[in-house]
């Protein structure tokens, strides 16, 4: 059996995960591969740390991408952090609320739940009020919800937590590139970021940071793997039990980025090189002005959606920049709308999870994605496809009132 080259197919991808890959980022992977030793590469990750830094906003030693899927991120932190019984709570208010969940829950965690409807996002009186009442060690929060479009302010929280000595910790995956997150001002103990959404660099490793107070909880629960292990290292005793996940064991790796260089894993290369260039990027662009080139073509996509007549799931203050969620019209079957996007003009964008699955489109206007040119086909094309779905609405509306806010910036 043969197989044929590689020839994706070209597509606008107007999703909130992954997006369009920057060009400048593809051609970096094809870099020549380096040793994980090489004097080289070594400085090629002290750069990415640096990096890491300032896109976070913080002064933290620690910054450095987790090898894996954003989620290797979370689980990375949550995993190195948790000893079983530890009270961890977990405000819910999308997807991604269970997903913290689930992974504490892994971990042996006493989980502590607040709930709210799918669209809101919480009073962060209530939250804090909560941790007076449970008194947990950890609180776990989604900064953007990309399942239903919405963004948790934290600085509240944060500031609660400090006070309160809870350690607080923040799923910014869809957000870190693209929004505003002060690690530092807003006292956030551990945040994990995302490659395939703000940053535009293909899933394959996630960036996080945290500060002293987290270390402190890895050292005490440090051990280091046998068959690199010094003698005094497999002599220590510890009170803490270790840290369950090998692969994901903050301590361990935290010795692999450090001037140590303890051989953990064998690291991946590309995707580093990767990571590298898309920081790059973003820093050459200016985190303001990055910050204000995404509620740009957002309120651009917002317009021209007005303009067509459908109906915003939530457009209220706590609406998440990168991520703008549309009412499907009554009566119209959403996948089929989305299937002859993708089929007819090679434009995809997301459906939801749950109860919002087949009721809410979402459309993603992230990094590269994050383009007047992709607003406008994919407004072109969602409509399009809505007339031969036989929604009635105002042909031509919708490009009109885009290109109207377009014109009179």
């Amino acid at each position: 059996m043969t197989f044929s080259e590689l020839n994706t197919p070209i597509r606008t991808i107007m999703t909130p995960g992954p997006v369009e890959v920057d060009p400048r980022v593809l051609r970096a992977l094809s870099t020549p591969i380096l040793g994980q030793f090489d004097p080289a590469f070594t400085a090629i990750m002290n750069n990415v740390m640096v990096m890491i830094q300032q896109v976070f906003q913080t002064k933290n030693q620690w910054a450095y991408p987790i090898d894996g899927t954003s989620r290797s991120g979370l689980e990375a932190v949550l995993a190195s952090i948790i000893e079983p019984g530890d009270k961890v709570l977990i405000p819910i208010y999308g997807r991604f609320g269970h997903l913290l969940t689930e992974i504490a829950e892994r971990y042996g965690a006493d989980i502590h739940l607040l709930h709210c409807e799918w669209g809101e996002v919480f009073d962060p009186e209530e939250i804090i009020a909560e941790m007076k009442k449970v008194k947990p060690k950890i609180v776990a929060l989604v900064h953007g919800e990309t399942s239903t479009g919405c963004m948790q302010p934290l600085e509240e929280v944060g500031r609660a937590c400090r006070e309160q000595d809870i350690l607080f910790i923040v799923d910014a995956v869809a957000t870190i590139g693209g929004v505003d997150v002060q690690t530092d001002n807003w006292h956030i103990d551990a945040v994990i970021g995302g490659n395939q959404k703000c940053l535009s660099v293909p899933s394959g490793n996630a960036p996080i940071t945290y500060n002293d107070r987290v270390e402190k909880v890895l050292i005490a629960r440090k051990k280091v793997e046998r068959g690199i292990a010094t003698d005094s290292e497999l002599a220590e005793k510890k009170a803490h039990a270790p840290i369950r996940s090998n692969y994901l064991d903050l301590a361990q790796l935290q010795d692999y980025w450090s001037p140590r260089r303890l051989n953990h894993h064998t690291e991946a290369t590309s995707m580093l090189y990767a990571l590298h260039e898309g920081l790059r990027i973003v820093l050459e662009e200016g985190l303001e002005n990055r910050f204000a080139r995404h509620q740009y073509h957002e309120q651009a996509l917002m317009e021209g959606i007005k303009g067509m007549g459908l109906e915003l799931f939530s457009d209220r203050r706590w609406k998440l920049p990168t991520v703008t969620c549309i009412k499907v019209p009554e009566g119209i079957d959403a996948e089929s709308v989305r299937s002859m996007m993708l089929q007819q003009f090679g434009v995809e964008i997301a459906s939801s999870f749950g109860s919002l699955n087949g009721k809410i489109w979402r459309i993603g206007t992230m990094g590269y994605s994050c383009r007047k040119e992709n607003v406008l086909f994919v407004l072109a094309s969602l409509e399009a496809c809505l007339i031969r779905h036989g929604v009635k609405l105002p042909a031509g509306q919708a490009l009109q009132a885009t290109l109207d806010f377009y014109s009179n910036d």
